[in-house]
């Protein structure tokens, strides 16, 4: 039997830094391990298959298992969501603008902050009611795979926000994400999959193909197990979705407009009608896309406009913005039907002023100017950091144009006015699906832009990402 051997202080402490070094080190490199993109591979487990078949009838499967799952499981899937969303908020933001080239960094970051205030397991609710005919029970059932097409302008938050819904009423989706946009989709869903399978044990809970096309999304449209179609896009996706004999959920075309009357504090109304249409550079569908002001008080608001911080671009301006914007039928200009480019779409306003052949001012949000009624850049959705401006001659006239420029698409409109009446009017003539007094656009979604963190109480809790 040998003799233990005696090891010297010295030595176990010199072991011990060498432990702590090596620890650092690897606590050092962690997050960068974290941060980067997975391997853009056919994976039987994290949601990114070579065909659709494939990625339909994965879900399809993984369906099964989040339909028998309580809510308090599926509440925890759309915790992951939220939790890696805003974790990785400037990762994936700066992914999404150098893809699609389109929008602002700082507003992209600031719509995955946001994904806490989407309504998940909280409005999953049964109801019943009892009478001398019986007892009713009423409850939410799943669909199954839902097909959900995904826009350009909003790639991620889209898919993100879109899950949270359909999760956590027990369904599945296969995505199909907008070319220009898929990547960071993918890389998105590879995240949320692979943590899902890591804390409850599911694979395949959201999924997508490697290369998406128009012939993907007729797949996925008419694929019999795609139970349901949810799409955010133009109005030609929306039509396909539509011709394809499912129900269809889509958010279509806008073109919302603002009515500004004389009782308006003019101030608020343009700090609001800034933040609302700079929004991500107009990419928002709800964003305000023109004007209508009282003549009496057009004066007042331009100058209100120009204080707030918006550059004003005079008549030649405005031409030549329009060109550069808009191709029209026929090859020439004035009230031919326009068609917006996409050279300018989503574009910061730099690009834009150069266009106008202006210089704005280091700063400037938001572009505006007078226009006629019927201006390309009022009756078309042209999703561009500028907004114009139409005087008419009483609010009532405003209506009357807001409703023309709407083109009863009936998505959102806006008013600003101190009188009730006014609101009311506007609002039953108008009849969209979101509706605004004396706020900025986002205030519908129960959200104000700039100041979010300052307005807004949040309705789920952000928790950090648990160590690796």
């Amino acid at each position: 039997m040998q003799a233990q051997q005696q090891v010297s202080p010295q030595i176990i402490a010199e072991i011990a830094r060498e432990v702590v070094a090596r620890l650092r080190v690897q606590m050092q490199a962690a997050p960068a391990a974290r941060a980067a993109p997975p391997a853009r591979t056919t994976s039987a487990r994290d949601g990114v298959f070579a065909t659709v078949d494939e990625a339909v009838s994965a879900a399809f499967e993984t369906q099964k298992k989040i339909a028998a799952m309580s809510l308090a499981e599926r509440g925890r899937l759309t915790d992951i969501i939220v939790r890696i969303c805003n974790d990785r908020r400037e990762e994936l933001g700066k992914m999404e603008l150098d893809e699609t080239k389109v929008g602002r960094l700082d507003h992209k970051i600031l719509k995955l902050t946001n994904m806490r205030f989407v309504l998940g397991v909280d409005a999953m609710r049964s109801d019943a009611r009892s009478d001398r005919s019986g007892l009713c029970i009423i409850e939410r059932a799943p669909w199954g795979v839902i097909g959900m097409m995904l826009p350009v302008t909003h790639s991620v938050p889209t898919m993100a926000s879109n899950a949270i819904n359909i999760l956590a009423a027990g369904n599945t989706a296969v995505f199909g994400p907008h070319p220009s946009g898929a990547k960071v989709a993918q890389y998105a869903l590879q995240v949320w999959n692979r943590e899902f399978e890591r804390e409850l044990g599911v694979t395949n809970v959201l999924t997508t193909i490697t290369e998406p096309s128009i012939e993907a999304a007729d797949q996925i449209f008419n694929h019999p197990k795609v139970a349901l179609l949810t799409v955010t896009g133009g109005s030609a996706v929306v039509k396909a979705a539509a011709q394809s004999g499912k129900r269809v959920i889509a958010g279509g075309p806008g073109n919302p407009p603002v009515v500004v009357d004389e009782t308006a504090d003019l101030d608020r109304a343009a700090r609001c009608i800034i933040e609302g249409a700079a929004f991500d550079n107009n990419l928002l569908c709800i964003g305000e896309k023109e004007v209508f002001v009282v003549a009496s008080v057009a004066e007042a608001f331009i100058a209100a406009m120009k204080r707030a911080g918006a550059y004003q671009l005079d008549a030649a301006a405005i031409d030549r913005l329009t060109k550069a914007a808009f191709t029209f039928e026929g090859g020439g200009g004035g009230c031919a039907r326009a068609h917006v480019k996409k050279d300018l779409v989503g574009k910061d306003i730099a690009v834009l002023a150069n266009a106008a052949g202006v210089q704005a001012p280091p700063g400037t949000d938001l572009l505006f100017g007078e226009t006629e009624e019927n201006h390309p850049f009022v009756v078309e959705e042209q999703m561009m950091p500028f907004i114009p401006v139409v005087r008419v001659r009483d609010v009532d006239a405003a209506i009357a144009a807001a409703v023309k420029a709407e083109h009863g698409y009936r998505h959102t409109a806006i008013i600003h006015t101190q009188n009730v009446d006014t609101a009311t009017s506007m609002a039953r003539a108008m009849n969209t699906t979101l509706f605004i007094q004396n706020a900025a656009s986002p205030a519908s979604l129960g959200w104000a832009g700039r100041d979010i963190s300052a307005t807004l109480w949040p309705r789920r809790q952000v928790r950090a990402s648990p160590p690796r």
